[in-house]
């Protein structure tokens, strides 16, 4: 769905010299697997932007150009044949392409989702007042005044906020560009702000930040994977040890990995636990957290390089379901059961299976996750990642019977409380 009052053009400023970076375009860089120009007009078409302006640099151009055709964006563009004049210049350039309210970026800057979808709806420039990952001693500030830029620089002393590099815009800044433009060889943006006083809007609580380092590019892909965990489903376990090794899986695989191959490990990791049964159940139980902890690493990389898909969240639940199935069955087979194993047997595999069910069919049913629309279902254990630690545990010991029996209690008590909260508050 197209939001409304959100600008139909976007200004992207790509006509750096790179030379922090070796010489490559800070526009092609990777954070979270994606390259930051592909982020954020992928954000912004998202968003309802419908029209890409680029001003590029002459010798980065044509990759960046090449890139974005191959991806399939389209866009326009003005050359910049002397980025040695400075990023005011560069947004003088763009002037002829626009005729309406318009956004301005920057090229090296990274921001997650959120700040996206609301700093599109903002007015002027869009400042952070207290900003998480930047370097304030580096960054632009800016001192406010009725709502309005008063000042802006590095090196104010007294100031309200932080300039993101993202701007909303109209055609009236152009005017003020052309006079600078004139009376100067270099303008910065900066100076062309000030001169309009344009509009402050204050955005805050979201990760933006420039890449304008190495080590600034680190930082960036960190927080980017970092903030693709769902934190609100996640039991137990996966808060607590599953995630503080996943994502530094996911760091060294994102740029390598697809979701759905991140899947397939995980369940050939966990199929592989399986049959390890039938030699060393303890080794077996191992294999199967080391599964439990992959598996986060699908949905960590298809966030982070926005590659979500439907398909890929029903073929990761349906793998799942397979491998705790035969995994709980071959423990059943290899232990000697009699009947009355076998009944716990049978009911913690159905448990395991309705704790899954019941919370994807309300999803399916509601169009919303369990979990945001009844928290406590958070704090009660029996989710898989609970159940799959307490497994390996359990096999330590070799107390198969034991596991099934409390897998069975956590299991059912979970889902029946599932269905006694959703019943109550539907009926």
């Amino acid at each position: 769905m197209t939001p409304e009052n959100v600008p139909r053009k976007a200004v992207i400023l790509t006509a750096g010299l790179g030379t922090r970076m070796g010489g490559r375009p800070k526009a092609l860089l990777k954070v979270g697997g994606r390259e930051i120009i592909w982020r954020n007009i992928k954000m912004l078409q998202d968003c309802g932007v419908r029209e890409f302006i680029l001003v590029i640099n002459p010798k980065f151009g044509p990759q960046i150009m090449e890139f974005l055709e191959k991806e399939g964006f389209k866009f326009r563009y003005v050359t910049n044949a002397h980025p040695e004049k400075g990023n005011g210049y560069s947004l003088y350039l763009a002037k002829d392409f626009i005729d309406e309210e318009f956004i301005l970026i920057m090229g090296d800057h990274v921001y997650e989702e959120e700040f996206i979808k609301e700093a599109v709806r903002a007015k002027g420039l869009v400042g952070d007042p207290e900003p998480e990952f930047v370097d304030i001693s580096e960054a632009t500030k800016v001192r406010v005044k009725n709502g309005r830029v008063e000042r802006i620089g590095k090196n104010l002393k007294d100031f309200d906020c932080i300039d993101t590099g993202f701007f909303v815009l109209t055609p009236e800044i152009f005017r003020h560009a052309e006079e600078i433009v004139k009376d100067k060889e270099e303008v910065s943006l900066s100076e062309i702000m000030e001169r309009a006083r344009v509009e402050v809007t204050l955005v805050s609580s979201k990760f933006w930040m420039d890449v304008d380092t190495k080590e600034e590019l680190e930082r960036a892909n960190r927080e980017i994977i970092r903030r693709s965990i769902k934190s609100g489903e996640d039991g137990f376990i996966s808060r607590h040890l599953n995630r503080k090794i996943s994502i530094r899986v996911t760091e060294k695989v994102i740029d390598s990995l697809t979701p759905n191959q991140a899947s397939l490990i995980s369940f050939l990791a966990g199929i592989t636990s399986f049959f390890l049964i039938f030699f060393s159940k303890p080794v077996a139980g191992i294999f199967f957290q080391l599964s439990s902890i992959l598996d986060g690493i699908d949905g960590e990389i298809a966030r982070a390089r926005m590659m979500g898909s439907s398909f890929g969240g029903w073929i990761d639940s349906n793998l799942d379901r397979i491998v705790d199935f035969l995994f709980l069955l071959g423990l059943a087979y290899t232990s000697g059961l009699n009947t009355s194993g076998w009944v716990l047997f049978s009911l913690a595999a159905f448990g395991s299976y309705m704790v899954s069910y019941t919370s994807e069919r309300y999803r399916g049913a509601f169009g919303r996750s369990i979990f945001q629309d009844y928290p406590v279902l958070r704090k009660i254990p029996g989710k898989r990642d609970e159940r799959i630690f307490l497994t390996m545990v359990f096999l330590v010991f070799n107390a198969v019977l034991e596991l099934f029996a409390l897998l069975a209690a956590l299991t059912l008590t979970r889902v029946a409380l599932t269905l006694l909260l959703v019943w109550r508050e539907s009926t």
